[in-house]
């Protein structure tokens, strides 16, 4: 398991979801143990640079957002974060000309199609992971958020809705990059009709429209050509904690089970997790049992 990267840079220009505002963003190659580095090109120097980590997160109303000690945010960058993540991508420059990520389709299949035309370059440095050690859970009795050790990167998430549209889903999903793409990368981001008006005098989803969301009212879904999964929201939720997990700066073995969690208890269960240095571990390949089996049969051959 090696670091990747993108072979070429790739541009997509699109609508943002809360600013209403055109938004063009590049995806480049970055160098071996960088991460994943936003820059807003209407910035300048030190100001302009935002590193993808969960520490970095500023806010996160209807979506997540990272900033620097410089005042500069990053918003909407979840779906994104989530293609990123789910094709295998450890190293990238995302350079942006507005406060958010554009919205497309409302779904991360737009940045794993821009980033599967760009290509994937294998780099000579082994991929790190985060091995989940023990139980970390963050929640309020209604809502939460938890990581148990696995053998595996697995997802599972419930919801429960008033909305008969919606009402109770439960998926679960062990990942990988065909499972992410086949099961996950399509599902769209959804809202509720009678909330717009409500988000839109908070400055939120001005660039919503039903081309980039799944809209609710009542007990029916509003888009003409309906849902693109019978679960779809329930598998767009498991896209969110997919790219808001990355904020962790590499992947993890281990379970993520969400109940009616969101951005909020996401970030707070990456804070609570690295609050305990016992609960984790970073492993490369040659530490994996995997990869220890696969050394003892190279050096008995």
């Amino acid at each position: 398991m090696f670091q990747q990267t993108l072979k070429k840079a790739v541009t997509i220009a699109g609508v943002g979801l809360h600013s209403g505002v055109i938004v063009t963003l590049t995806i480049s190659p970055s160098d071996a143990n960088s991460g994943i580095t936003f820059i807003r090109t209407d910035r300048h120097g030190a100001a302009a640079v935002v590193p993808a980590r969960w520490d970095a997160v500023v806010d996160t109303r209807m979506c997540t957002v990272i900033g620097n000690e410089h005042g500069t945010t990053i918003g909407t960058i979840e779906h994104l974060m989530s293609a990123l993540a789910g094709c295998g991508i450890d190293n990238a420059i995302v350079a942006l000309d507005g406060i958010e990520v554009p919205i497309m389709d409302g779904s991360a299949a737009p940045f794993v199609a821009a980033i599967e035309q760009a290509g994937i370059a294998v780099q000579n440095a082994p991929r790190r992971i985060i091995r989940i050690l023990k139980p970390v859970a963050i929640g309020d009795g209604v809502k939460s958020a938890s990581f148990t050790p696995d053998d595996a990167t697995t997802y599972s998430f419930d919801i429960d809705f008033d909305s008969a549209a919606i009402s109770r889903q439960s998926r679960a999903v062990e990942m990988d990059v065909d499972a992410f793409k086949d099961e996950i990368s399509s599902a769209r981001t959804f809202g509720f009709l009678h909330e717009v008006e409500g988000l839109r005098k908070m400055g939120l989803a001005r660039g919503g429209s039903l081309d980039n969301a799944v809209v609710i009212s009542g007990d029916t879904v509003m888009n003409a050509e309906g849902l693109r999964f019978t679960d779809e929201f329930v598998r767009h939720k498991i896209l969110d904690a997919v790219g808001d997990l990355y904020l962790a700066g590499a992947t993890f073995i281990g379970h993520f089970h969400g109940v009616r969690s969101g951005h909020a208890l996401n970030n707070q269960l990456l804070r609570a997790l690295f609050a305990d240095r016992s609960a984790w571990r970073y492993e490369t390949p040659v530490s994996l049992p995997i990869a220890h089996r696969a050394l003892k049969q190279l050096a008995v051959a």
